[in-house]
């Protein structure tokens, strides 16, 4: 099938740079039949290749499909006399939710099953699950087109069935109950889909009687709402990029004002908890990689340093129990989990033993699982690595026993058929750039080899290496995975972060870029069967990566990508768009406005032989609008000067997170499995 031919219009962007024609602008018009119709048409295109290689998309899919344990059930987690746990079903699409008063009746009462609420919707999404004090309600929320629109309900867990509550028009940013579990507190967003306004709903009344507690002016701080760990405060954060503050509400006086902790200043982010007799807080104030610090209930302002910071080991959440306090960081490129007791004691979480792995273990993530319990002494913690299953283990801090309470299933598969290592590339300017390797035992490291470098590297996200089913399938025909932790990323520290954002962010680009160098000049893939993937702002790094040096990459997914980054960061009236200058600059002065279009992929896509490169979106997506990948594609068609794969597949009824559904999301996998399978 031939590749769609999108029209041309005249259209001129003014700049401070100068003026810049864009002759596909009018693609961002979601109402103009002809943009609909080119989506349809690009969609058929795709299609049409991937139809080409149907039994390869089958087999994958079939591979996906059969090392998961389809009908499988979470290990239930104890909390105020309840047992709760999740369950999947073989043919069912989304888990199920229940309870019980003992572990072993866990499964006794249903309580939400999200294959009931996704009948007859294309799209599904579970925002949130909140369970009142007294766990007779649970206040839950739903989006089925993928807009991150979401309805709130609240089920009568007695029963099984909704009140008569229904909340329109609520986000993803958190919800609180006060203790007597009568009123609600959510969270909606302005017209550019920004987290800004805190709500409070009596049940029982109309959502037209709510009242507004809070409302943030400032168009670059997001809102969110949520309870202390001991469910005896509310917290409304509002924060941007840079700096941060809170209000506080005792949750047993709901409808009193909220209190301010401490005023916003400029670089200074605090996140405040409830430890009992006082209360916890993680700053960066007087820390670059930020320290713990505590304040009297009747004085929130006022803190004392109890945790100092360590340069490069970079603190990333604070989590308080009864008698102790877990405190998340990343060091190194790891993340790591130590306990901070009340007498000051500091022990680490060392799973070296009870997660199988050697002295020096393989890159791997370490987090906290459920534990909703205040009052405990043993932690369940989640280990997972590019060669070990999702791992549920239980650690008692007091008596150091660790029991693995449940390794992920994964039927028709010899784990130890796959070898994972750390290497470290060197840039241009001196800087060793983490790169986490898996492959099969028996691919060779002799530069013969096909790999997908993998790579994300923007606000300050940390991404641990995880596990993938799916993976295995590249893995098992000679394929290499690498995952990249450029600068723009947080793995080793807040200057890591800053190093890549800004008047910086090229760097993130020329990192991902020395990886894929060093893979090659070291054996593990051959310089024309290399290919680049991410998403999002991952997408944003593939696409500078192939205008910066296309000749270097076999093939490209670039998943939703933010690639038109100068003209949406040039618009407010864009959703998000203010919110972003702090991680990107404002394009309508300089230097941004020069600086951030010398890597636009689409301002620098120019006559050239450029990679296959496989491209998706979604229709509904408020972060990244459907129209960039559009764009992009549409001039990558206009001026190559080769025939190579180029694939735009949307989501006519989904957003930025794609397929919601289990089985859809292996479908997709496996056709990107698929094009990486033909084209390195």
């Amino acid at each position: 099938m031939s590749a769609p031919a999108p029209k041309s219009v005249r259209h001129t962007w003014q700049r401070p740079s100068g003026p810049v024609e864009d002759p596909f602008a009018w693609l961002r018009d979601r109402d103009d039949p002809d943009t609909i119709a080119h989506l349809h048409a690009e969609n058929e295109h795709a299609d049409a290749w991937f139809g080409e290689r149907a039994d390869t998309v089958e087999e994958l899919f079939g591979e996906i499909r059969s090392r998961v344990q389809e009908t499988d059930m979470s290990p239930p987690v104890q909390h105020r006399g309840w047992w709760y746990v999740t369950r999947t079903e073989e043919g069912l699409a989304y888990p199920s939710h229940w309870r019980g008063r003992t572990a072993h009746e866990a499964t006794g009462v249903l309580l939400l099953d999200q294959n009931v609420e996704a009948e007859g919707h294309e799209y599904f999404d579970l925002a949130l699950f909140e369970l009142s004090p007294d766990h007779r309600y649970a206040a839950w929320s739903s989006d089925t087109t993928g807009d991150e629109h979401y309805t709130l309900r609240v089920r009568d867990l007695d029963t099984g069935a909704d009140l008569g509550d229904e909340l329109h028009d609520t986000t993803w940013a958190g919800a609180a109950w006060s203790a007597d579990g009568h009123y609600l507190f959510y969270v909606t967003a302005d017209a550019a889909e920004r987290p800004c306004h805190v709500w409070r709903h009596a049940l029982g009344t109309p959502q037209a009687d709510d009242v507004r507690i809070f409302t943030e002016p400032d168009e670059r701080f997001f809102v969110g709402v949520g309870s202390t760990r001991s469910d005896e405060w509310i917290v409304i954060h509002s924060g941007s990029k840079t700096s941060s503050e809170q209000w506080l509400l005792r949750a047993d006086d709901p409808t009193a004002e909220p209190r301010l902790v401490r005023g916003r200043a400029d670089d200074v982010e605090y996140q405040l908890d409830h430890w009992g007799d006082r209360f916890v807080v993680l700053t960066n104030l007087g820390a670059v990689d930020f320290r713990v610090m505590t304040a009297a209930l009747d004085r929130p302002d006022e803190w004392t340093e109890l945790l100092p910071d360590r340069a490069g080991h970079r603190i990333t959440a604070i989590e308080p129990f009864a008698d102790h306090l877990v405190v998340h960081e990343w060091a190194e490129a790891q993340p790591r989990v130590r306990v901070l007791f009340r007498d000051g004691r500091l022990l680490p979480i060392d799973l070296s033993d009870c997660a199988g792995t050697p002295d020096d273990p393989e890159p791997h993530d370490l987090e906290l699982g459920p534990n909703p319990e205040w009052d405990t002494h043993v932690l369940r913690v989640l280990y997972q690595s590019l060669t070990t299953p999702l791992t549920m283990i239980d650690v008692d801090v007091v008596a150091g026993d660790q029991i693995v309470v449940k390794r992920t299933p994964t039927p028709n598969t010899d784990l130890s058929r796959y070898v994972a290592v750390r290497e470290w590339a060197e840039t241009d300017d001196g800087v060793r750039v983490p790169i986490d390797v898996v492959r099969h035992v028996d691919t060779p490291v002799d530069g013969s080899a096909r790999c997908c470098l993998y790579g994300y590297g923007a606000y300050e996200a940390s991404l641990p290496p995880w596990f993938s089913v799916a993976r295995l399938s590249w893995l098992d025909r000679g394929g290499v995975w690498a995952l990249v932790h450029p600068r723009g990323g947080g793995e080793l520290g807040r200057t890591w972060y800053t190093e890549g954002k800004l008047l910086n962010k090229r760097r993130t680009f020329t990192d991902a870029l020395a990886a894929a160098e060093h893979l090659v000049e070291h054996g593990y893939s051959a310089p024309d069967r290399l290919a680049v993937r991410g998403g999002s702002a991952g997408g944003l790094l593939v696409g500078a990566c192939v205008t910066m040096r296309p000749e270097r990459f076999a093939a490209a997914v670039a998943e939703v990508p933010f690639v038109d980054i100068v003209n949406t960061m040039s618009d407010p009236t864009l959703p998000l768009t203010v919110t972003e200058w702090e991680e990107w600059g404002d394009p309508r002065t300089e230097p941004y406005a020069s600086y951030m279009a010398g890597y636009s992929p689409y301002d620098n896509t120019v006559p050239a032989d450029y990679p296959a490169i496989y491209v998706t979106a979604g229709l509904n997506d408020p972060r990244v609008a459907f129209h960039e990948p559009a764009k992009w594609v549409a001039r990558l068609r206009s001026v190559r000067t080769n025939d190579a794969p180029l694939l735009l597949r949307t989501e006519m009824g989904a957003g930025h997170a794609g397929p919601s559904g289990r089985y859809d999301a292996w479908r997709d996998e496996a056709r990107v499995l698929t094009f990486l399978l033909a084209t390195t």
